[in-house]
């Protein structure tokens, strides 16, 4: 039996038990399946329409990406002035980005935006809607599904090792 301290307690304990329960759970399948359902009609999970915007030959990717940075400045803005609390009680707090303390200021986020660009650029489909292109029919995904669960995995077994 193993015992936890303040600055070693399991993921589970973090875990909000009120939003747990099956009509919570429910709820978070039901609104994932809508999005994906938006993401293969607005054709977002398209190969064809990723590489028209790799090769700047289509608006439509730029716009549905300008339109959700839009949205969530928007969101941010309305965080911001009315305080909203969560389904649990608690405050939303949006904390300040930390730019690091690298000779370059936000080199992480330019970096890592780079390397997940590459990757993007290089499988043809964002990996946030790999669940919806396996479930139209695009196998193939389960070869990105692996590696962004290897790639979690490697990130998670080098942490600790890393600079933060």
């Amino acid at each position: 039996m193993t015992t936890t301290t303040a600055t070693q307690t399991a993921p589970r304990d973090h875990a909000r038990p009120a939003v747990n329960r099956p009509l919570f759970l429910l709820a978070y399948l039901l609104i994932g399946a809508f999005l994906g359902v938006v993401f293969v009609q607005s054709e977002v999970i398209s190969w064809f329409r990723i590489q028209e915007m790799f090769r700047f030959q289509s608006f439509h990717m730029y716009g549905i990406i300008g339109s959700a940075v839009l949205v969530g400045v928007i969101s941010v803005q309305i965080i911001k002035r009315l305080n909203p609390r969560t389904l649990t009680g608690e405050r939303v707090q949006l904390s300040p980005k930390e730019w690091g303390d690298s000779r370059i200021p936000g080199a992480r986020y330019w970096i890592g935006g780079t390397l997940f660009g590459t990757g993007w650029a290089l499988l043809g489909a964002c990996p946030g809607p790999i669940y919806a292109l396996l479930g139209s029919g695009i196998t193939v995904m389960a070869v990105a599904l692996v590696s962004a669960l290897a790639g979690t995995w490697a990130y998670a077994a080098l942490r600790p090792y890393l600079p933060h």
